[in-house]
């Protein structure tokens, strides 16, 4: 089969994604797939060269550009068959708000939020309680992401200049779980537990300080059945196709509080996707055959 890997791209998550195509190429070759890839980051004129060559194309870009709709929109535009949401799944998916009124109108939990100025963050009754979570609309990898725990609430408003408008949310303290979809399937829970004292932020995410556990010690069975039942739920409801991951908080009264859906994520040694997957007996380069499969019997306009 002939596969055409997109990586890197021009967002924030460009190493990330670096990384993660790199290791998708890496896979497809062993599976024996002729490869080829593509970087977006000059544009998108380039995939013309690949119409009617490549059987399927693999997207494997993270953030804007990558899970925004932007590129599916340009897939679908030259009818080629993807692995992933479409374009207007990416997009409700990528914009927090959206997705948020979503969840409200499915009756699922997800934190308290409103968009916020500069001038409406310092006013926000949600910040005068000392615990939120301040963050940009769009975005992944808790990039330019603030968290407030009540001993850490000082807050470079000057980030403001980069995001005129950001999501200012509520925190809600317990453990953070999250739930990967193949498929219309939920793989095994994995607990994340940061460093004692810090949160999981870009730099825990990445550099192997963070325990991942799977599966979890501290959620019980029970609620990881829940969670996986929310997170099967919102991947059909919010479109997505193919493969997703759902985060999650459990306070300490054992609620679930949603806080976003990835539909792009990280697929490189150190991803949470590919270890929950190999938790489920499924090693990375199956993974991947499961998931180029999955793109190639996509249907086209």
């Amino acid at each position: 089969m002939k596969v055409l890997v997109l990586l890197g791209g021009d967002s924030p998550e460009r190493e990330v994604s670096l990384r993660s195509g790199e290791a998708v190429s890496d896979a497809l070759r062993s599976n024996g797939h002729t490869v080829f890839e593509y970087d977006p980051n000059q544009g998108y004129k380039g995939l013309d060269e690949f119409i009617d060559k490549v059987d399927v194309v693999l997207p494997i870009l993270h953030g804007k550009g990558g899970e925004d709709g932007e590129v599916q929109k340009e897939l679908e535009a030259r009818n080629f068959k993807f692995l992933g949401a479409d374009a207007k799944a990416s997009r409700l998916c990528f914009d927090k708000v959206a997705l948020k009124e979503m969840l409200n109108k499915l009756s699922i939990l997800t934190p308290k939020s409103e968009v916020v100025t500069k001038d409406k963050f310092e006013g926000s009754s949600i910040k005068a309680a000392g615990k939120y979570v301040l963050k940009p609309i769009e975005g992944g990898s808790t990039i330019d992401a603030f968290i407030a725990n009540g001993s850490t609430d000082h807050v470079d408003t000057s980030i403001f200049d980069k995001y005129p408008q950001m999501l200012l949310e509520e925190l809600i303290e317990g453990n953070e779980i999250t739930v990967p979809v193949l498929g219309t399937k939920a793989l095994p829970v994995i607990e994340i537990i940061p460093p004692a004292g810090e949160d999981f932020d870009y730099d825990n995410k990445y550099n192997g300080a963070t325990q991942e556990i799977c599966p979890p010690v501290n959620v019980a069975k029970e609620l990881q059945k829940e969670a996986q039942a929310i997170a099967e739920q919102l991947h059909i409801a919010a479109g997505v196709k193919h493969l997703s991951r759902t985060d999650i908080i459990v306070d300490k009264t054992g609620k679930l509080w949603v806080l976003e859906i990835n539909t792009i994520p990280g697929l490189t040694d150190q991803s949470l996707f590919p270890k929950s997957a190999l938790a489920a007996g499924i090693s990375f380069a199956q993974l991947v055959e499961q998931l180029t499969e999955m793109g190639i019997n996509r249907s086209v306009r």
